[in-house]
């Protein structure tokens, strides 16, 4: 196993001195630890330190915290920069694939014997011999050797990138870095000349010739075809055998051109026994062998010798994930261009994906019309192969850019701080506080960032969700508790009585925070997404919030959770607000909307004019999403004066979300609430119902006097429309009460 633990000549540049948290034994010369729970550290007296990162306090570290310890937190400059060190980053890499494996036992006389086996196989192909006179153990074990050996030399080349542009962000660690990588280009070069005695120059001269060919005119009429079906059937079936063979043979390294696999392709699901199946059969290979002599006689007439500079610049690498191998760089692509790339490279800079290549005129042409998915160029001949530094010194990652710096020494922010951001540590924060001169103080997903940062955005990260301090979310986390046990709703029944000091509550903040908490996976996603909630919660429109999919097609910034907490899925009930005239049960009391004006509604599609009805976006009909950047907003006014959304709304979720109302907004909803229940009461006084007017009095002298939370006085708007409401029924509980006296 390879040993990538950090030593005291690793160079730490703007980060040495850094003060980092250890523990230990409290021995003299205990082993350092960066985490209590490491299994190293084999004792209940531990203690704990601060103590300055420098290569004292790395001759002490643990082996097994500093490959896989948290060190700091991860969206730090530091925690960034020692992540691309550790694990499997820059120390480990600069190790693989530095010499010959020791699990390897063939040599370079193996290598050529089963490449000259394997070229007299294709070369019976071409000639359409049997090739049974080679025997079948011997071609099997030569294959494994070809594609062990270019696998390697693939391997090599993406360890060899990894280290390369690891190494192009810290400058620092340059001069101690460049014979190590000397070492890897060496062995990476040696592994090229063995995959490069698999390659036929010929074949790769042969493949190209093959893409280049148009669709030839297909002899659709000829009766030797009639097994095929009708003419329809004909030629449809020669359209494809010229394709299959043309991919076939545009995708082979080694100039194969045999027929059988197109033919057979063309003959399946006709019985052999059939009127006309072996005149068909062997037309269909006559054809074939048409069209491979034309692209011989296009390698003949063509010049082999390299006489054009190409520059590649291979994709880049996306990681595997649980619905996607990994994908990229070297992988996926088909065994002609691999070919040409062993044979045909010059020069190459692996850290920025881009190679130079000295083809022939016929490669060059292959490579600069369909190169997908390598990005191709002419380069002339005198043109200097791309050296030096491409990133710019305020680009390289340092103290101050994150959060290890005091705010008025941050620095500010590039994609290439991001694009390390995400490569060393892509579980850190989704959301940030920024600030610019532009925008003010912000808070934005990375993905927004990215997109700021291409149109030119300058600004500064002030902090991320995991720089919330500490002394307000724990005991926020401690006050919500542990989830439920199983079988007890996170959903409680909503209350319906306006005076029940639970009516509403489904539609507060308070009932927000355990939502985000209890449906997390587990304790550490569980004060992740109180962190997110709180940092969101300041958000203005919640459409800011949507950064659309990454770049490798995760998902949105802010998990569904998070979501829950932010947004409550239950309607409004806008009774109390509606206008006093109708039928009894559905008017409404007039009562001003006052500090529930501003409360935001969010819906896929708020216009019935527009296809699809309205959903709520945690509806599965919009697939739990959150609030996208393309919802509609909405305000509790819209809702009252718009006839046309009762039936836009979607029936399972009642088409929209509300944001979750506010302490005072809460407060206000339950007193319009019990107020328009005391109108009622009212209203139906002598009509059969009987209420205590004593109580309805005590009640509205309640109400008179109700202020936002935190204020002695309400002055806001619709305060007086309130008192005025409020007045006109303590005046008719005072006309009734002296009705009823005698």
């Amino acid at each position: 196993m390879l040993d990538s633990s950090l030593t005291a000549d690793v160079p730490l540049g703007p980060f040495e001195g850094t003060l980092v948290t250890v523990h230990s034994a409290k021995s003299k010369n205990a082993k350092q630890h960066t985490t209590t729970d490491c299994s190293q550290l084999r004792t209940s007296a531990v203690t704990t330190v601060r103590v300055p990162l420098d290569a004292a306090t790395v001759g002490r570290l643990c082996a097994q915290c500093w490959s896989w310890g948290p060190w700091t937190r991860p969206g730090s400059g530091l925690g960034v920069f020692l992540r691309a060190l550790g694990g499997v980053g820059l120390l480990f890499q600069l190790q693989c694939y530095a010499g010959p494996d020791e699990d390897i036992d063939w040599d370079g006389e193996e290598l050529q014997d089963a490449a000259d086996l394997l070229r007299s196989v294709t070369a019976h192909e071409a000639d359409d011999e049997d090739d049974e006179a080679f025997d079948e153990d011997a071609q099997q074990d030569a294959r494994w050797l070809r594609d062990r050996v270019f696998g390697l030399w693939r391997s090599a080349a993406q360890s060899l990138h990894q280290a390369e542009s690891t190494a192009a962000m810290f400058p620092w660690l340059a001069d101690w870095v460049k014979p190590k990588l000397t070492v890897k280009k060496h062995h990476l070069k040696e592994l090229r000349g063995q995959a490069a005695l698999f390659v036929d120059p010929t074949g790769i001269l042969a493949g190209a010739a093959a893409a280049g060919m148009s669709e030839p005119d297909l002899p659709v009429s000829d009766p030797a075809f009639g097994a095929l079906g009708k003419s329809g059937d004909i030629g449809k079936g020669l359209t494809a055998l010229w394709h299959g063979w043309q991919h076939d043979a545009s995708h082979s390294r080694n100039g194969s051109t045999r027929p059988s696999n197109a033919v057979a392709s063309l003959m399946r699901g006709i019985r052999s026994n059939r009127k006309g199946y072996d005149q068909a059969r062997e037309a269909a290979e006559l054809l074939v062998a048409s069209w491979a002599e034309h692209a011989r006689a296009a390698v003949a007439a063509a010049d082999p010798v390299p006489t054009q500079m190409v520059k590649v610049t291979l994709p880049e690498i996306k990681e595997k994930t649980p619905h996607r191998p990994e994908q990229g760089f070297l992988h996926g692509l088909d065994s002609w261009t691999l070919g040409v790339l062993v044979t045909h490279l010059t020069e190459a800079d692996w850290g920025r994906r881009t190679l130079t290549l000295h083809v022939p005129a016929l490669v060059a042409e292959r490579l600069l019309a369909t190169s997908w998915p390598l990005a191709c160029e002419p380069l002339a001949d005198d043109t200097e192969p791309p050296n030096g530094d491409a990133h710019s010194p305020t680009s390289h990652l340092q103290p101050g850019v994150f959060d290890d710096t005091p705010v008025l020494e941050r620095r500010p922010v590039s994609l290439e701080h991001l694009r390390a951001l995400r490569t060393f540590a892509p579980d850190a924060d989704p959301l940030f506080i920024v600030f610019s001169t532009s925008g003010g103080a912000e808070v934005l997903p990375l993905t927004v960032i990215e997109k700021r940062l291409a149109d030119g955005w300058q600004g500064v990260i002030v902090a991320g969700a995991s720089d919330l301090p500490a002394s307000l979310i724990k005991p926020w986390a401690e006050r919500i508790g542990t989830r439920p046990e199983t079988g007890t709703s996170l959903w409680p029944q909503p209350a319906l009585d306006a005076d029940d000091p639970r009516f509403g509550a489904e539609l507060g903040l308070e009932d927000g925070g355990p939502l985000a908490a209890w449906l997390a996976f587990d304790d550490r996603d569980r004060e992740r997404n109180l962190r997110l909630l709180a940092i969101a919660r300041g958000v203005h429109d919640l459409r800011t919030l949507d950064g659309g999919h990454d770049r490798d097609g995760r998902g949105r910034a802010v998990p569904w959770e998070v979501w829950h907490g932010l947004l409550a899925e239950k309607a409004l009930d806008l009774k109390p607000f509606k206008s006093p005239t109708g039928d009894w049960w559905r008017r409404g009391s007039d009562i001003p909307l006052g500090v529930l004006t501003d409360v935001q509604i969010y819906t896929t599609n708020a216009n019935p004019q527009d296809q699809g009805k309205g959903h709520s976006p945690m509806c599965r009909h919009s697939n739990d999403r959150g609030v996208a950047a393309d919802d509609d907003l909405l305000t509790p006014a819209d809702l009252l004066g718009r006839d046309d959304l009762r039936n836009h709304w979607c029936s399972k979720c009642g088409g929209y979300a509300v944001r979750r109302l506010t302490e005072t907004q809460l407060s206000y909803y339950r007193a319009a609430h019990r107020l328009h229940n005391l109108a009622q009461d009212l209203d139906r006084q002598g009509t059969g119902h009987h209420t205590d007017l004593e109580t309805l009095a005590a009640e509205l002298a309640v109400l008179a006097d109700w202020h936002p939370i935190g204020e002695l006085h309400w002055s806001g708007r619709g305060s007086g429309k309130w008192r005025r409401i409020v007045g006109d029924l303590q005046n008719k509980v005072r006309a009734l009460h002296r009705r009823d006296t005698p």
